[in-house]
């Protein structure tokens, strides 16, 4: 099992993430709905994951999120979101992801990307 941290400002999102993650047998350690709301919990939450949205309420971007996510801690970060248009594409990339999913998330592709955390 798991620690996962959820970043997703829109609350039945985040929701329904979270039913997933504990179905799929892992914990959620914290839920954030903005860039600066996830740097503030994060030494506490201490997650395996984050799964981020990338666009965030809040100045912080997931994408700027999931940036300063990976320089600090090393924390690895999934990115969950319906934006997958090129330029933006291009910008998650940069942030070497663990993985890209698309919204509406795929229980299956979450079950796949948790799985790896377990090995």
């Amino acid at each position: 099992m798991a620690n996962i941290m959820i970043v997703e400002d829109e609350a039945v999102a985040a929701m329904a993430t979270q039913v997933m993650v504990s179905r799929l047998g892992h914990a959620v350690c914290a839920t954030a709905a903005s860039g600066e709301e996830a740097l503030q919990a994060l030494p506490r939450a201490q997650p395996a994951l984050v799964l981020m949205d990338i666009m965030l309420s809040g100045e912080l971007d997931g994408i700027e999120t999931a940036r300063r996510i990976r320089e600090r801690y090393g924390i690895p970060v999934c990115y969950i979101t319906a934006y997958t248009d090129p330029e933006t594409r291009r910008r998650a990339l940069d942030t070497k992801p663990t993985a890209f999913l698309a919204k509406p998330l795929d229980p299956a592709q979450l079950q796949d990307l948790l799985t790896t955390l377990d090995h």
